[in-house]
């Protein structure tokens, strides 16, 4: 059986919400934090998460290749809209799909950017998703560690996203599902204000309400950012 609890908020600074999030049938979910200013943002997110709709109600089998080709079907419908508004040049996301294929007891993702797709399993808090960003890579290369990356100024440099370039590289991969599980797709807004520790404890919590709780207190530590997360519960029926 799963649960569903997601939550948004426009945060305590910004003047609008960019992040866009969107929870389908069936058992699709999807975060999206827009990039490129006030209006382009939002768009481009919006784009992101149509996509993956319409993916979903395609009637296709839902796989990593059909993740991925939705991601890449907004790559190519957000250059388009950019191309042809002038208000919307340089406008962009992240991406971040997960599917739950309950009969086989697996889960595929897609990824682009820095929202993030976590997994708690059996008390442990893995990152399944790799942020595509420059500090990431400094991380990776161990040129920096995890503590300095978390407050270094270009955090926030993203080397790949959603409409910036022709040639997109889409993250993805297909593991298996136990009962008990628990995932969160985020975005940065959130990850960015709530330590590891207080997710890991949030998502193991009541998963109907861990979502707002989540949002809650990333708004507590300052909500600096546009807050969104989808919690998913496999508990057993």
């Amino acid at each position: 059986m799963i649960e569903v609890s997601s939550a948004s908020d426009i945060g305590r600074v910004r003047t609008s919400n960019e992040d866009s999030c969107g929870v389908f049938s069936p058992a699709v979910y999807v975060v999206a934090d827009g990039l490129g200013g006030h209006a382009a943002g939002e768009v481009a997110s919006r784009i992101v998460v149509a996509a993956v709709h319409d993916m979903a109600n395609a009637g296709e089998p839902i796989d990593t290749a059909a993740l991925k080709s939705a991601v890449l079907r907004a790559n190519q419908q957000v250059l388009d809209a950019a191309a042809k508004n002038s208000a919307y040049e340089g406008m962009g996301s992240t991406a971040t799909v997960l599917h739950i294929d309950e009969e086989s007891q697996t889960a595929c993702y897609a990824h682009v950017g820095d929202s993030r797709l976590y997994l708690l399993r059996a008390g442990a808090l893995r990152r399944i998703s790799r942020d595509h960003s420059y500090v990431e890579e400094l991380v990776a290369r161990g040129e920096l560690s995890e503590a300095e990356a978390q407050h270094h100024p270009r955090k926030n440099y993203l080397l790949r996203a959603v409409g910036v370039e022709e040639r997109l590289h889409v993250d993805g991969d297909t593991f298996p599902v136990m009962a008990g599980d628990r995932f969160l797709l985020a975005t940065d807004g959130l990850t960015n204000m709530v330590e590891d520790a207080d997710l890991c404890a949030l998502l193991g919590g009541n998963p109907d309400d861990a979502a707002r709780q989540m949002v809650e207190r990333a708004l507590d530590a300052g909500g600096t950012d546009n807050v969104t997360a989808i919690v998913i519960a496999c508990d057993p029926s």
